[in-house]
């Protein structure tokens, strides 16, 4: 027996000695903790996927409320208008900037969907106190985002039928398939290869990427 099995064994006696617990397990498990309730797991799950909007909640929320939390919330950080302020970054602008030295990754330029909009907000802001703003809160507040970049019109209201269905301007942009060649191979179910046989090969070979000459560093790990 293991040495952290012998030391349950003798918690559980002790604590069944002194009449506090009923050490009864369920094979593989230690019989403390409780399984948790699904209204406990539906508190954690809060994420909202970007390509389709699944698991956005219910609510609504549309531009005129969105700038109202806006002012309260956010523009402190993020300033009036979305256009940042000090090391806090930008949320409107970037338009054409992505191939530049310094482009300007933001909602408007870069996003490729809106409801990570959402999710973000909903998991991350306000900095201070991130996760206490209500769903129809976190909807304003991508609808009038949104609209600052001249995505959405001023009386579009956003909600977990109407978000999925805006195409963000930077969505086309973005590869949902990897080229790699060595990437590409599909899920294995049966007659597989044996992993043994399956040799790894750099697609940058041969193409100067990474030069093969004799350098410092090369030196002196040979010497």
């Amino acid at each position: 027996m293991s040495s952290s099995s012998r030391r349950i064994l003798l918690l559980c006696a002790g604590m069944l000695a002194a009449g506090t617990i009923a050490c009864v397990a369920e094979p593989g498990y230690y019989g403390y903790g409780e399984r948790p309730t699904p209204e406990q797991i539906a508190g954690w799950d809060i994420d909202a996927r970007g390509i389709d909007g699944v698991g956005l909640p219910p609510g609504r929320g549309n531009v005129h409320k969105g700038a109202e939390v806006y002012a309260e919330q956010c523009a402190a950080c993020h300033g009036t208008f979305g256009e940042g302020e000090g090391r806090f970054p930008k949320l409107v602008g970037g338009a054409g900037t992505l191939r530049d030295d310094r482009p300007e990754l933001t909602v408007g330029s870069y996003w490729p969907f809106a409801p990570t909009l959402w999710d973000y907000i909903n998991r991350a802001m306000p900095m201070p106190a991130p996760h206490t703003l209500s769903a129809d809160d976190v909807y304003a507040l991508t609808a009038y985002i949104l609209n600052l970049n001249d995505i959405v019109p001023n009386e579009f209201v956003a909600d977990r039928e109407s978000l999925p269905k805006v195409k963000m301007p930077n969505r086309d942009n973005f590869l949902w398939i990897d080229p790699r060649p060595d990437t590409m191979a599909k899920p294995c179910m049966n007659g597989c290869a044996d992993p043994a046989d399956i040799r790894i090969a750099s697609t940058a070979e041969g193409k100067k990427l990474t030069p093969r000459t004799t350098g410092p560093l090369d030196t002196m790990q040979q010497r």
